[in-house]
């Protein structure tokens, strides 16, 4: 393909980007955000994916099988599983106005400008073979893409100028600093970028996903058939298998443990995943998305590695393999829109990193000397935000030819993926000092000084070291036998420990001293003031509100913080700051007033989000007299907090119990109402009932009384009036009387083995004048079998007339039906009386069992549609009766019949034959 058509793409490209980045700041001027989205959130995650995804991922694929999925699954459980603690990563770093990860680290450990110094300078050094990787990566795509067959190069023998790869680091530098240097605060999110960022997620996906679909179902018919033709390759299969991968189990776990710890530490994925968050809540919908981007992704990556090696020596190198497919089968077109994906996937990485690393050096090594000028404090007028700009821009080309120089030195030694792995392992370096600093107070600036060094050390001997030497600037010796002939300190089997893969075993040792070293000298050694200070606030950083507690007793002026602020922040943002504090007017920087806490914190914060925490630190302890509060005062605060915040919790929960309370008395006293109102119902309806027999009694005695000549048949019929309604009298009363028992617990129960079907029968036979007098066909349904129950006959015997008795009263009155069945349930006997009548609504089939509850007659039973049938009590001393015996009386809907169905269940007795009862209940 032609190179001037490869490069007006490729700057097309850009300039896109561009526009797309101007386009997001324009809108973040405006308060229009763009990146306010889990999506885009998400897709500027996806950063994480570089040239080493797009490339390496096959290169390592054929080389060493399934271990490549290990890069991705170590994130996969960082956002799973750990996006809880990103969130308070989040939550601090915002607090604190946090700008990198060595701003994030240097102030957990007291705003120590030494620690900061060393975490940047370890990132500089760790992520230098990174960016030699996206350089590679660009400048080897595009060969291969104008000179395929591509017979590779040789960069040694080349000037500087004459490499493609320096052309290109310079461009890049340029790029980013177009628009990733446009606001000195750091800490204000680059949305811009991030926006550019985010496209650029969804072009290489798209890309990738794209030569995937060519190479399965344009190359060969579907993936059935491109694994069939693999599978003709027994050494094809057995590299892709399991024990392809390096180290075996040791080295799946070094590796995960390795990409995991990378995910969170990586400089450019703390920009992304911490500083650049724009609402913390976007993290959980992540947590579930990003792995879906990683799957995604990776899903062509077997067959593409699949089919590059059966295409034998036109595929060329693995690493290349997404490229030379295409071009093999004499396409233009895909491969350009491959190219374009991987040097989305690498520019990407190059923009966010250079900018990271920027903010450090400039925060962490080129301000701290700064400071130290003496020009720089006695010039109050002079205005430095510009120039502190111009330091970033410069420092943004100094790491991009600073990752030139390793490429040029040692990169054509390794393969992408092997570059990558080295930084990774470089950048695992800050998860001690990180992790532990988010949960252990006790953690102090010297132990992570000191870890840091020491797991630095180890890492450049296992590692960065090495490659030196294999690219034939030092001895292979160094490899072979170790420095200076010491065979325990070879590289790659340290203290003996051998046959592990090289990153497992770097990252193994370079840990434990790190670890060792953090928390043991952490264990006998002291922290200052501020890092008590600061190490209560990191890890009690959920805490709501206590990140934005003012930590200043000193005093200083108005005046003297507004012309530190303008001198290092310029006019604008100055003004910005003292406005939140009541300053209407602009500030000046006579202002003789004293300046509260709260304004020196957050002229602090202001200064930390352009110069970072140690700098911030160094100059508002120039102008403030006093310090800021002592570790007690802090935990009295977290204290408070944690108290105000318990209380509010239990005032929270009384409240809800107090609602909760006062439903239940309002739903009580309606209750009570409802019973009140039934009580004066039962109260006439038994007074009613009362009166009745009592005045027929009364009259029909009078009579007799008064009437001595009455005629003996008469008299006899007087009397028969007479006894029937006191029966009926003494009834009623014996009803009320067996309620008070039944609720008093003094009913005497005398249970004992009995047939249920012998009894039910011989209720039937008791109430059938009844029924005949009414002309109420009674239907029995008896099982063959004799029915043994444990209860007292005469008791059970009540409840089943009574029962017979109501369904007789509510049948219908033109075709009267009940049908009486007895049936085995389980180990239960059940017993159902049903009736053909209006039956029971289901929101009554309850209340038909409260002593007040009666059920008014319905149309067609009696000329009298008020008074209700019976006086209200069969019912509940039915039930109360059969619950004592160790059963259950409840009402369903109708079964055969059109009417009510009531049933009783009461447990089978006892298969041995005895006579013997249960102890009387008396509950």
């Amino acid at each position: 393909m032609s190179d001037w058509i490869t490069l007006a793409v490729a700057f097309s490209y850009l300039a896109i980007l561009f526009l797309i980045a101007a386009w997001g700041d324009r809108r973040a001027e405006t308060g229009r955000s763009v990146i306010n989205s889990p999506l885009v959130y998400t897709l500027s995650i996806a950063v994480y994916c570089t040239a080493w995804t797009f490339y390496g991922s096959v290169g390592r694929a054929t080389d060493s099988g399934p271990s490549f999925l290990l890069i991705y699954l170590g994130p996969t459980l960082a956002m799973l599983l750990g996006w809880v603690m990103i969130r308070k990563m989040v939550r601090i770093a915002r607090a604190q106005r946090i700008t990198s990860i060595a701003d994030f680290i240097s102030a957990r450990y007291g705003k120590s400008g030494q620690l900061a110094a060393l975490v940047t300078l370890i990132a500089v050094v760790a992520i230098m073979p990174y960016i030699a990787l996206q350089l590679k990566a660009i400048t080897i795509s595009h060969a291969v893409l104008t000179e395929y067959p591509y017979s590779g190069s040789d960069v040694a023998n080349k000037s500087f100028w004459m490499d493609k790869s320096f052309w290109v680091a310079l461009v890049l530098g340029v790029f980013t600093i177009l628009f990733g240097t446009r606001h000195l605060d750091a800490s204000e999110r680059h949305e811009g970028m991030v926006a550019a960022i985010a496209f650029e997620s969804i072009i290489k996906l798209v890309a990738f996903l794209t030569l995937g679909f060519f190479v399965v179902f344009w190359l060969y018919n579907g993936p059935v058939d491109l694994l069939s033709q693999a599978a003709e390759h027994p050494d094809l299969i057995n590299s892709m298998g399991l024990d392809a991968v390096p180290g075996g189990a040791v080295g799946w776990v070094g590796t995960l443990v390795l990409a995991t710890l990378a995910f969170i530490t990586l400089p450019r994925q703390f920009q992304v995943l911490v500083v650049e968050n724009v609402d913390e809540a976007h993290l959980k919908r992540a947590s579930w998305m990003f792995p879906l981007y990683l799957i995604a992704i990776n899903l062509f990556v077997i067959p593409i590695a699949f089919a590059g090696v059966l295409l034998g020596g036109a595929a060329q190198e693995p690493d290349s393999f997404v490229l030379t497919l295409p071009l093999s089968a004499g396409l233009e077109t895909l491969p350009l829109i491959v190219f374009i994906g991987g040097l989305a996937a690498a520019t990407g990485m190059v923009i966010v990193e250079t900018i990271a690393l920027s903010t450090m050096i400039s925060n962490h090594l080129v301000m701290p000397v700064l400071l130290r000028w003496k020009w720089l404090h006695l010039d109050p007028t002079r205005n430095l935000s510009g120039w502190l700009l111009g330091i970033r821009r410069i420092a943004i080309l100094l790491i991009l030819l600073l990752g030139y120089l390793y490429h040029a030195l040692i990169g054509e030694s390794y393969s992408l993926v092997t570059i990558g792995l080295v930084s990774f392992a470089a950048a695992a370096q800050f998860a001690p000092s990180l992790l532990l600093g988010l949960y252990w107070r006790g953690a102090n600036s010297r132990g992570a000084t000191l870890g840091l060094i020491g797991g630095f050390l180890v890492w450049a001997h296992t590692l960065l070291i090495p490659g030196f030497a294999q690219s034939g600037w030092l001895s292979m010796t160094l490899i072979e036998a170790g420095p200076w002939g010491i065979e325990w300190l070879k590289p790659y089997a340290l203290f003996g420990l051998e046959g592990w893969d090289i990153y497992t075993h770097a990252i193994f040792w370079s840990l434990l001293v790190n670890v060792g070293l953090l928390v043991g000298i952490s264990l006998f050694s002291r922290q200052n003031s501020l890092e008590q200070t600061q190490a209560a606030l990191f890890t009690e950083g959920l805490r709501p509100d206590v990140m934005q507690t003012p930590l200043w007793l000193g005093q200083t002026t108005r005046g003297e913080l507004y012309q530190l602020l303008n001198r290092y922040l310029g006019q604008a943002s100055t003004q910005r700051v003292f406005r939140k504090f009541g300053d209407t007017q602009n500030p000046t920087a006579d202002n003789e007033q004293i300046a509260p806490p709260d304004l020196i914190s957050q002229a602090e914060q202001a200064l930390t989000g352009a110069l970072g925490s140690a700098s911030a630190r160094v100059l508002i302890n120039s102008v403030v007299r006093g310090e800021a509060l002592d570790l007690e005062a802090v935990l009295s605060i977290l204290d408070t907090t944690s108290q105000t915040l318990e209380y509010n919790k239990r005032l929270e929960q009384k409240s809800a119990e107090l609602v909760r309370i006062g439903e239940e008395l309002r739903s009580a006293n309606e209750r009570l109402r409802e019973l009140d109102r039934l009580k004066d119902e039962f109260v006439a309806m038994v007074s009613h009932e009362l009166r009745t027999p009592l005045t027929s009694i009364r009259a029909f005695a009078e009579i007799l009384r008064d009437s001595p000549t009455v005629e003996p048949e008469k008299q006899a019929h007087f009397l028969g009036v007479i006894v029937k309604e006191s029966e009926r009298l003494s009834r009623l009363i014996e009803e009320i009387l067996d309620l008070a028992r039944l609720e008093s617990g003094r009913m005497r129960l005398n249970p004992e083995r009995l047939d249920f079907k012998q009894l039910t029968q011989d209720s039937a036979d008791a109430i059938t004048q009844l029924y005949q007098e009414r002309q109420v066909n009674l239907e029995v349904d008896l099982p063959e079998t004799q029915a043994w129950v444990v209860a007292d006959p005469d008791r059970l015997q009540q409840v089943v007339i009574n029962l017979l008795d109501n369904a007789r009263k509510f049948a219908d009155s033109n075709n009267p039906q009940v049908k009486l069945k007895l049936q085995t349930w389980k180990k239960h006997w059940r017993l159902s009386v049903e009736d053909n009548g209006p039956g029971i609504a289901e929101e009554e089939r309850e209340k038909v069992f409260e002593k007040f509850h009666q059920i008014q007659q319905q149309h067609g039973q009696s000329h009298d549609k008020s008074r209700p049938k019976g006086s209200g009590l069969g019912l509940p001393i039915s039930r109360g009766i059969i619950a004592h015996l160790g059963g259950r009386l409840w009402v369903e809907g109708p079964q055969e019949l059109t009417g009510a169905r009531l049933i009783i269940e009461l447990p089978k007795a006892p298969e041995e034959e005895s006579s013997e009862a249960p102890a009387t209940s008396q509950n």
